[in-house]
């Protein structure tokens, strides 16, 4: 059966001729999923009877509930563990800014990119989200939270460029008038580097911010670190980026996580200055927030300082990402991997 919140409003219009109703009705339809968020047929009331009974037998909504929310006592961070129909487990995060509510929402059930710093890659990759799954983490999040969501960042489990299709469709329906109305300059989109999908996005000329995990600017540790890395080399990727940037005439975000003794020394920093050496961009140090599955320990506070004048004293735009909700393990992945293993998966 059709999902009906999955369709952009063109492909409803579509539907709705399809069973004998006048396309009309789908601007109503589409209108009461995404802008009033409506999770049953029946919750239309300016629907005729005898049209919501056409639309049970050929629609269905997608079902998703919230499992666990876990709220922070430092600030005001919500993470939430969704269950899928299918019985797959997500993770979503609410974070209270002074510039709005932000939303980290998850593309896809685990994730095959095997970062090592990466607590979503730890149970492999299952399959991924639909557009209408992206959609429901903010829907579900707005309706438990009683918050209005005004900026979102897909940086939760997954790949987003390997979801390339079902990302498009997010992003077309977001931004309609007719629901959320989110304009795409309030997303942020992360991809650890897969640099045909970064010319494909440049062509498109979205207004999307896009941010890059690079993570070192020496080929050989971030092959350590990012095994994409292996297959689209620096090089490879600093021309994809640029082409970005002339396409779109959009700043590029470089995250980039502090590794104590492995990428936070003197040489790294002016590396990274010297890779990014007239880009439009800026660096967001991310402090490591640890995971138990890893090795790997944070840089020390003073490091992280240190590094961030190397960059700002040569040019570089950087600031330090402010950690939020450190005590409900709001890294990516850690609370689905924490269900998982309590489940017995």
């Amino acid at each position: 059966m059709i999902k009906l919140d999955d369709l952009t409003l063109e492909d409803l219009q579509k539907q709705m001729t399809a069973i004998g109703e006048p396309s009309y009705k789908a601007k109503q339809i589409y209108e009461w999923i995404h802008q009033k968020n409506i999770v049953s047929f029946d919750e239309m009331t300016n629907i005729a009877k005898k049209t919501r009974e056409l639309l049970k037998d050929s629609f269905e909504f997608t079902k998703i509930s919230i499992l666990e929310r876990f709220d922070s006592k430092q600030d005001e961070t919500k993470k939430y563990l969704l269950l899928l129909e299918d019985g797959n487990i997500i993770e979503t995060v609410f974070l209270k800014y002074k510039y709005g509510n932000t939303l980290c929402i998850s593309s896809q059930v685990g994730c095959k990119m095997g970062c090592v710093f990466c607590a979503s890659t730890k149970n492999g990759f299952i399959r991924n989200l639909t557009a209408a799954e992206m959609l429901n983490q903010i829907y579900m999040v707005q309706k438990d939270s009683g918050e209005k969501i005004s900026n979102i960042v897909i940086m939760g489990t997954g790949e987003p460029l390997e979801n390339y299709d079902n990302l498009l469709k997010f992003f077309d329906i977001i931004n309609d008038e007719k629901g959320q109305n989110i304009s795409l300059r309030k997303i942020t989109m992360s991809t650890c580097g897969l640099v045909p999908k970064i010319y494909d996005l440049a062509d498109l000329d979205l207004q999307i911010t896009l941010a890059v995990s690079l993570h070192s600017a020496n080929q050989k540790k971030r092959e350590e670190i990012l095994p994409i890395a292996k297959r689209y080399n620096l090089n490879d990727l600093k021309k994809s980026c640029e082409y970005y940037i002339e396409k779109t005439n959009k700043r590029i975000t470089f995250e980039y996580i502090l590794i104590d003794g492995f990428n936070d020394t003197y040489e790294d920093a002016m590396n990274l200055c010297s890779y990014l050496k007239g880009m439009l961009c800026n660096v967001n140090l991310i402090p490591y927030n640890s995971i138990k599955e890893s090795e790997i320990s944070a840089s020390k506070e003073n490091n992280i300082e240190k590094f961030k004048k190397i960059l700002t004293d040569n040019g570089v735009y950087a600031t330090v990402r402010r950690e939020l909700g450190s005590d409900i393990n709001a890294a990516c992945g850690q609370l689905r991997n924490d269900f998982l293993a309590k489940r017995g998966d």
